[in-house]
């Protein structure tokens, strides 16, 4: 389904307090239709039920009700059904469940589950909240908090769901709302501009940040589960003893036995040093062959501590890592990479032929330990298409808002781009002698996005390659490259930089998840209606070490945008092979509104596209890549395209 923004209607105050029309008898609901369009529309649901909960629940609780209430909506009953109500039968329910979650408890009536703490889905050990907004939505939160709970729902609905106000207040009604006019006029004292935050981050409870609960009452119930397992164990084996316990280990030795192969891992008499010229004489172009550097590179006692961290981490150490990457320690002894003082720290940084692992401690005093693992493995410093960057340069320390580089030994120069301005000059970024940078300031960590730096990488010798690297908050950074998924290429030319200035602001969407390459691709130019000039499709996919779980994100790039504003995402997609080589097709489409104020759906594809066709709300096809269709504000439309292979080929989502 296309996500439509709201016509101005949609917003109209609610001042006739005319009376509601019954609703319609409702026609049954086929359980598999509901599922269907719950799972579809599941996103949006859960931030519907988020928004109408009540406040006073807290973040953590609101999150999980929200996803209870949605998952509870399906019908009880397996019944014949139409093929169109199965969303709104779903909605109703959302709705009806988190209005119920409001209402007080009464000693005189049975509570209804709404009420009652969720029992799936349950977290232990984290709370979990969406990301945190700014001015506008704390405001609008606090607005949102001070209304009944059937204001809430009928601001919601209005600015979410974009309904008119006859269907708000017959939603309202069915859902137990006394009043479905007073709560109408109580929305209406928001007014329209907390209407766009409805789409924000700040309410969005499938994209969540996680903290820990309170860790001293969590310690004290665990070493009382801990003593009680002991008794039970203690206990256990006492009965087995006549019977020779629970069973041999096999050929494994006992539990105190003293291990070589992971002595010798802790041992830094025994960690890898490289030269520093290997590198030039080998065939190998990956990690194995960066030299050991870094003025502390021979501090016994930090490389003591540093491994025994890795091995052992304590409860002051603070772990991190990227998706799906283990963090216990090495199997043997690891390769050193670095050892140096990095702003306040001393960091040492180590490979294991899978991870980097970077061990950090404060330089004078004492402070908290830092221990952060990435995986590498499969990288190589080639200009193969999906070719991985890590080997150009790892991160060595953040401090205030700034990062700083350790760059691979066949890295003849460093410099500093803004992606936001394509036609600027590229700054020199000065290298010390043991490969560190000087810090640049790490990118998308404002709310407001004017500027994103990169790191740009030259090979030495004649026509070196230059690559552009992006920090996006781990060890390793992604290189950027543009082009169609059976070609890219790195991002070093003007029109390469043009490309990527109104997609680098849309990066973080991609942040802190393991990625190692982002590719954009224009993939279509479209003349525009009415003489409106031409739009572009833009393709932006993110890949990650793990090989799955790659981003999607197809652009719609109106014309006449500011530089450097990013376009408007028309679809995204997780875990997916499209816009990539092994799938390069990709089709998309918006609801767009001409400067004569005429409404249009509007699509195109990317690769060999034969057709492509609309249905549904709206109905229309069109020979090639490219449709342009006559639409109604709050159309909602399916698209389907064919290859020239007969293949047909659905819209990203």
């Amino acid at each position: 389904m296309l996500n439509v923004p709201p016509p101005d209607a949609a917003t109209a105050s609610a001042a006739s307090a005319s009376p509601i029309p019954p609703a319609p008898a409702p026609a049954p609901v086929d359980v598999e239709q509901a599922e269907a369009a719950l799972v579809e529309h599941y996103q949006r649901l859960v931030r519907l039920a988020y928004l109408v909960l009540p406040p006073a629940l807290g973040r953590n609780r609101r999150v999980l009700t929200a996803h209870a209430v949605v998952q509870r909506s399906l019908p009880r009953n397996r019944t014949a059904a139409t093929p169109d109500d199965g969303y709104a039968y779903v909605r109703g329910r959302v709705l009806r469940q988190a209005l119920d979650a409001e209402r007080p408890l009464r000693r005189a009536a049975w509570p209804r589950r709404a009420q009652l703490p969720p029992l799936l889905p349950h977290v232990w050990g984290l709370r979990l909240f969406p990301r945190s907004g700014g001015a506008d939505e704390l405001a609008l939160d606090q607005r949102l908090s001070a209304l009944s709970g059937g204001a809430r729902a009928a601001f919601v609905l209005r600015g979410l769901e974009r309904l008119p106000d006859t269907d708000v207040r017959r939603l309202l009604t069915a859902a137990g709302v006394a009043d479905a006019h007073a709560a109408l006029a109580e929305a209406d004292g928001i007014g329209t501009r907390g209407v766009a935050l409805l789409e924000s981050p700040e309410y969005d409870p499938c994209s969540l940040q996680a903290r820990p609960t309170d860790l001293l009452r969590r310690r004290q119930h665990a070493r009382a589960a801990v003593a009680g397992a002991a008794a039970l164990a203690v206990c256990g084996a006492l009965l087995g003893l006549p019977g020779g316990g629970w069973g041999a280990n096999g050929a494994a030795a006992p539990a105190y036995a003293r291990n070589s192969a992971a002595e010798a891992a802790l041992d830094p008499a025994k960690v890898l040093r490289v030269p520093q010229n290997v590198w030039q004489a080998s065939a190998r172009t990956d990690f194995s062959v960066w030299p050991t550097r870094g003025a502390l590179a021979a501090d016994r006692p930090l490389l003591r501590r540093a491994l025994a961290v890795w091995a052992r981490p304590g409860a002051s150490v603070r772990v991190s890592s990227t998706p799906a990457t283990p963090v216990g320690p090495p199997m043997g002894p690891a390769q050193l990479l670095y050892a140096g003082e990095v702003d306040r720290a001393r960091v040492v940084l180590l490979y294991d032929g899978l991870r980097i692992a970077r061990y950090a401690e404060p330089r004078t005093g004492t402070g908290p330990v830092a221990l952060d693992f990435a995986r590498v493995d499969g990288a190589a410093a080639d200009t193969a298409p999906g070719a991985a960057p890590a080997t150009y340069a790892l991160v060595a320390g953040r401090t205030d808002g700034n990062v700083r580089y350790l760059t691979a030994p066949w890295v003849a120069a460093t410099s500093v781009r803004d992606l936001l301005d394509p036609a600027g000059a590229a700054r020199p970024l000065r290298r010390g002698a043991d490969g560190v940078t000087d810090p640049l300031p790490t990118p998308g960590t404002e709310r407001t996005c004017g500027a994103w730096d990169v790191l740009e990488v030259a090979e030495g010798g004649k026509g070196g390659a230059v690559r552009l690297l992006t920090d996006l908050g781990e060890l390793t950074p992604a290189r950027l490259t543009s082009g169609p998924p059976s070609a890219p290429a790195d991002v070093s030319g003007g029109a390469a930089r043009a490309a990527w200035a109104r997609t680098a602001c849309l990066l973080p969407a991609v942040r802190s998840h393991g990625v190692r390459t982002v590719n954009s691709w224009q993939y279509a130019n479209q003349p525009l209606p009415e003489s409106n000039g031409g739009a572009r499709w833009v393709c932006t996919r993110a890949d990650t070490w793990r090989g799955t779980e790659s981003r999607v994100l197809a652009q719609f790039q109106a014309p006449g945008a500011k530089g450097g504003a990013p376009g408007a995402i028309a679809a995204r997609a997780e875990n997916t092979a499209a816009c990539g080589p092994r799938e390069p097709h990709v089709l998309a489409g918006v609801l767009w509104k001409s400067r004569g104020g005429r409404w249009y759906v509007l699509a195109a594809g990317g690769g060999e596209f034969r057709s492509v066709r609309t249905t549904g709300g709206v109905t229309g096809d069109a020979d090639g890549r490219l449709l342009a269709v006559p639409a109604k504000p709050g159309d909602r439309a399916e698209l389907h395209g064919r290859l020239t292979d007969g293949t047909r080929v659905g819209a990203l989502r």
